[in-house]
């Protein structure tokens, strides 16, 4: 982690694709229903299109699933005490337990998984799945990232 602004850092990103692996025993983590949700949205709708077009369908295709989400969820932060209000909003929250974050560019970086975990540990949830629907297969283009808390 970046000591000077306590903010995660490629690093942490890197350690979290590392230990994805052992921590993937969540008891029905709904993963499997969220990128079978994605790889239907991007069968239909194809490549290229606004991150928004990509949002709107997968929302469609979770109520289709019976799945329970939020979308443009606020989360809240506080720094030394003190509230900041709301410090991001999440794409989706799946089944209250997984953040679903999505993306429509070339490539997804390592600042990009940061910025997830970030969002994990401000919300307490453990797992976030990162989506980007620019990617070919879209399953190529999900990152799974699990928090430690």
């Amino acid at each position: 982690m970046n000591t000077e602004c306590g903010q995660p850092d490629a690093e942490d990103a890197k350690e979290a694709r590392r230990t994805q692996k052992d921590s993937q025993n969540f008891e029905d983590d709904f993963s499997h229903e969220i990128i079978g949700a994605a790889v239907e949205v991007q069968r239909v709708l194809g490549m290229g299109l606004l991150e928004s077009a990509y949002a709107s369908a997968l929302a469609i295709e979770f109520k289709e699933r019976e799945l329970q989400f939020e979308r443009e969820v606020a989360v809240s932060a506080e720094y030394k005490g003190y509230a900041l209000g709301t410090a991001y909003r999440a794409d989706f929250i799946v089944e209250r337990s997984v953040i679903v974050e999505l993306k429509a560019i070339d490539a997804v970086a390592d600042q990009h998984r940061a910025q997830l975990l970030s969002y994990l540990r401000l919300s307490g949830l453990k797992l976030g799945l990162l989506i980007n629907f620019h990617a070919y297969p879209v399953v190529k283009g999900i990152h799974r990232l699990v928090n430690k808390l």
